[in-house]
């Protein structure tokens, strides 16, 4: 391959281009992004940095005098691929051409209906919606964080060291039950009522209220919660609307093989928009974690290198980590297929608890609240059991 297009420039497109250099990939590489910015590290976007005690320049995630000797096309966003001619269609009106491509585009938060416009409404997913909400919650006030999932969890915990009055949302009856089911899921938000977070769940949003700005959430069983700034924090969609017409096979993002291949040739997919095919669970998987972008761009890389040639190994189960409250909390594997779950180490009502999910007495999956260790050691042992 004379050239290689890794159309998105976060950690996912980095990993790639980096993978690329070091399988020894030597030919002309471009890396599009349609932010401004270099590749700069999200997690931090809603604790450190959001709570001002980590700058700009330490989210960078290139290291000093790292030169990958590519060209960098930012502010660039991909309306379209032509996979005949070979080339990428950029908003601006350019074309790039290569001769393979590796998708990252990621995924973007998905927003409330009827709040465009509204000021003092807010999303987190990129640095510049960090820096609208860090200047906001400065200000302080009454938060309402709409959705009790990590990234909402985060934002409230960050809210509440900053001292304001925080409530979360959450439509379901448990927060976190998809990722830790219903009774780890329990646990983990009643970090909220530790703190004196108020949390309400079991109710849906209906709208909300304000001419201009924001004044109230409301919700479906009548009640009206006062707000002077509010979060939606309700998952994301991956982004894959510029592929429709390309041939690339699409579900719940880029349909992929175990090794990132998609449906057509010379096109791999990794990140958040890149739906993988899971062989121990024997289906597809779209796994929006920083450790599955910045790994498994190795594997997609070998087989866009080798022209699909290389036999798929099994991913990784998928790890995960969130800082609430003052507490680690690290997640690996996949709740969902537990048939039990035990706690066995630490108490629940301290909030300092390793739990094990198993299916047939087989762990799947673990759980450490303030048990880095003992967390490290199981989360070995289950990739070594599902390997």
């Amino acid at each position: 391959m004379r050239t290689v297009a890794v159309v998105g420039a976060s950690l996912a497109g980095l990993s790639a281009a980096r993978s690329l250099r070091k399988q020894g990939y030597d030919g002309r590489l471009v890396v599009i992004g349609d932010e401004l910015h270099r590749p700069y590290d999200r997690p931090p976007l809603s604790k450190e940095f959001l709570a001002g005690t980590l700058g700009e320049a330490e989210l960078a995630l290139e290291t000093d005098g790292e030169d990958l000797a590519a060209e960098w096309l930012l502010g660039a966003r991909a309306t379209g691929l032509d996979h005949t001619a070979r080339t990428v269609r950029l908003a601006d009106g350019h074309e790039v051409r290569a001769d393979g491509f590796v998708i990252a585009t990621g995924a973007v938060a998905r927003t409330l209906p009827g709040s465009e416009g509204l000021a003092g409404v807010h999303t987190l997913r990129t640095l510049d919606d960090a820096r609208a909400l860090r200047d906001e919650l400065a200000r302080g006030g009454r938060l309402v964080v709409i959705g009790g999932g990590f990234i909402g969890a985060e934002v409230a915990s960050t809210a509440y060291t900053l001292g304001l009055e925080v409530t979360v949302v959450e439509a379901a009856s448990t927060p976190l039950a998809g990722p830790l089911g219903d009774t780890m899921g329990a646990v983990v938000s009643g970090l909220h009522a530790d703190h004196g977070v108020r949390l309400l769940c079991g109710v849906g949003v209906k709208g909300l209220s304000g001419e201009h700005r924001v004044d109230a959430v409301l919700l479906e069983d009548g009640r009206s919660i006062p707000a002077d700034i509010v979060v939606v924090g309700v998952g994301a969609r991956p982004c894959v609307e510029w592929l429709a017409g390309s041939g690339v096979a699409l579900d719940n993002g880029v349909k992929c093989g175990a090794d990132g291949r998609t449906s057509l040739a010379g096109v791999v997919a990794v990140g958040d928009c890149a739906n993988w095919y899971d062989p121990r669970a024997g289906h597809h998987r779209r796994v929006e974690h920083w450790t599955g972008a910045r790994e498994r761009p190795e594997a997609a890389v070998a087989t866009l290198l080798a022209g699909g040639a290389v036999e798929p190994g099994v991913p990784r189960p998928p790890y995960f980590w969130s800082d609430q409250y003052g507490v680690r909390i690290q997640f690996a594997g996949h709740a969902a297929e537990a048939d039990s779950v035990t706690v066995e180490a630490g108490a629940v009502d301290d909030r300092d608890v390793l739990a094990v999910y198993r299916r047939a007495g087989r762990p799947v999956a673990v759980l450490g609240m303030n048990q880095p260790r003992l967390f490290m050691r199981v989360r070995k042992e289950l990739a070594a059991t599902t390997s």
